[in-house]
């Protein structure tokens, strides 16, 4: 890495159960004019934006579009889109401002999920040939992999209840949706959005007193058949950590994307991470799990943990896909 690039500004909106009230635009626009505030930036003054959404669950093509109007029309910007959370998104941006192609770059991520059946829309993401017609839905192979993680003796239910209720695990939620999993191992249904400013060296330090700097970041991803993998293990977020950096130096903080409790477990463990780290202390995603934000949700909660002096060394990942299927781990630091 040739520039430094830090997170200087972070919002996100009200995670709701349901939004039919609001459009996308409506429910991204007070997220967008927040962090944009945060630092005192019109849009005019942003070099690059970038997008993080998934069509399957608007229903529509290209609905990412419809979204821009929540940025503005006018003046005329550099814009991209990620089929996929917008972890992915801020990574694109912060490849682009590395190659000096942007000093600046506004990253945003937006889903609603209320309007079909999450768990039926998830299965789009499957092999189209061998399990997508099998209609395994989400949940069902996050229990699948919850049962590889008991049956090789890496945990048990009592565990994951732990695990659960140290979020704080929604009450009457001890009854199974899929065995080993209860209802309370499961992330909630959210309509949400989120957004972040990155920016470069000297103009970093000018718009936040103390910026996260991004010091590695790295995605990889496991092989798209789950046959072939051992769902016990996660070498993709492994990897991803070692290319990130983030076993050079102890961290004090880790924000993991983990939609259900044994997905802890795993990235855990991948990432070794003991109990002297504070992991998930803004709930994670079994507390909020607005989907194609979450991800990126976490980079902006490990940051803003450093802009506020309670983190001088974190680490964020985000997933996509079934089963911890792809992983992104970037490393943030206060210095």
């Amino acid at each position: 890495m040739t520039r430094d690039v830090a997170i200087v500004a972070f919002g996100q909106s009200e995670h709701r159960r349901d939004s039919s009230e609001f459009s996308e635009v409506e429910m991204l626009m007070p997220v967008l004019h927040a962090v944009l505030g945060q630092v005192g930036l019109t849009t005019d003054q942003i070099d690059f934006t970038c997008s993080g959404s998934s069509d399957y669950l608007a229903g529509r093509a290209f609905s990412f579009t419809m979204a821009l109007d929540g940025v503005g029309a006018w003046p005329p910007i550099a814009e991209s889109h990620v089929e996929m959370d917008g972890a992915w998104a801020l990574y694109e941006a912060w490849v682009k401002i590395l190659t000096g192609e942007a000093e600046t770059a506004l990253v945003y991520a937006y889903g609603k999920s209320s309007p079909g059946e999450l768990r039926d829309v998830l299965t789009r993401q499957l092999d189209p040939y061998y399990v997508a017609p099998l209609w395994p839905d989400s949940v069902s192979l996050a229990a699948l992999q919850a049962q590889s993680l008991i049956d090789a003796g890496l945990t048990d239910e009592r565990r994951l209840a732990a695990i659960a209720a140290r979020y704080g695990a929604r009450t009457g939620a001890d009854d199974y949706v899929v065995r080993p999993l209860r209802r309370r191992d499961c992330p909630p249904i959210h309509d949400g959005a989120a957004a972040v400013v990155l920016a470069a060296g000297d103009t970093a330090r000018r718009l936040c007193p103390r910026p996260a700097w991004i010091r590695g970041m790295d995605h990889r991803i496991e092989a798209h058949s789950l046959g072939v993998r051992d769902l016990s293990d996660s070498p993709s977020t492994r990897q991803a950590a070692e290319r990130a950096g983030a076993f050079d130096a102890p961290v004090d903080t880790a924000e993991l994307h983990a939609p259900f409790s044994s997905q802890e477990v795993v990235l855990r463990r991948a990432l070794r991470l003991g109990d002297s780290v504070a992991v998930n202390p803004s709930g994670g995603a079994l507390v909020a799990n607005p989907v194609m934000a979450a991800g990126l949700i976490r980079l902006g909660e490990a940051a803003a943990r450093i802009h506020r002096g309670q983190s001088q060394r974190a680490l964020a990942h985000a997933t996509s896909g079934p089963c911890l299927q792809q992983n992104l781990v970037a490393v943030l630091e206060a210095s």
